[in-house]
């Protein structure tokens, strides 16, 4: 059974990891460029779930958001739940997973997204930091197509034209599942 000592550091290293993920929300929303880099491990990744975001190293990453917030007006993350799962120890290492949605302002629309993120976390000289971050997407749409957007798969209208979501029809537990229930 881990010590007492080993229990809290896990517990502050949760609270630290937490605290990184709703950082990420107010520096993204807030144009806060040296906070969001601060945010990143120097040699983190940042990719998103359909291949069109794919940078490495903070100076890459910085260069991918400046072109989102190219076309993007103002905007409100918020994140929801955030499960955590240590590596080894506990100390250095950590992955999760968090779901959210944002409203935005984007190409003269509004809209509204819900968000998976797929992290991986490194405990730093400077604290915990994202060491790599998969962002997807469940739908991002206009907001005027809101209502009823999860009838088809064609959720993700990012893009010039609509892109499949990234899940969950793309999970392999999605996948099995539905193919077991002879729908797949």
């Amino acid at each position: 059974m881990p010590t007492l000592e080993q229990r809290i550091a896990r517990l502050e290293a949760e609270s630290q990891i937490r605290q990184l993920v709703a950082r990420y929300c107010f520096t993204i929303d807030d144009r806060d460029i040296d906070g969001i880099r601060a945010l990143f491990a120097p040699d983190a990744v940042l990719k998103s779930a359909d291949g069109v975001m794919n940078a490495t190293g903070v100076d890459a990453i910085m260069t991918q958001y400046d072109g989102r917030f190219d076309v993007l007006g103002p905007g409100h993350h918020f994140m929801h739940d955030v499960q955590i799962d240590f590596v080894d120890d506990g100390s250095q290492e950590a992955t999760g997973r968090v779901i959210g949605h944002a409203e935005l302002w984007r190409g003269g629309r509004m809209m509204v997204t819900a968000i998976r993120y797929d992290d991986k976390y490194r405990n730093t000289d400077a604290g915990w930091k994202f060491a790599e971050r998969t962002i997807g997407f469940l739908y991002y749409v206009p907001i005027e197509e809101y209502p009823g957007i999860l009838s088809t798969p064609l959720r993700n209208h990012a893009y010039p034209e609509p892109m499949p979501a990234d899940f969950p029809e793309r999970l392999p537990t999605w996948i099995a599942y539905e193919k077991s229930r002879g729908r797949g």
